[in-house]
């Protein structure tokens, strides 16, 4: 299976939790499904889910939980 990353889809602040009080949307090990949510980029006040665009296992996070990110930017690395 070949290594693939989930990008960020715009510029903004990353959020590895839907909320400061919930749990993790996924953490590094957790097997994912295309569609599957493993973050949120805020932008302005407005939230947009990042999702996986494959199955298969998050090897690992490359950006932190509140972090900022640009468009484009990979955020995890997925083993497919």
């Amino acid at each position: 299976m070949a290594m693939k990353q989930i990008l960020s889809p715009l510029p903004g602040t990353f959020y590895r939790r839907p909320s400061p009080d919930k749990p993790l949307f996924k953490s590094d090990g957790d097997r994912v499904a295309v569609g599957e949510v493993i973050g949120l980029v805020e932008v302005m006040k407005s939230f947009h889910e990042v999702k996986a665009d494959q199955d298969g296992k998050i090897v690992r996070f490359l950006v932190e939980n509140e972090e900022p990110v640009m468009a484009g930017q990979p955020l995890a690395d997925v083993d497919g």
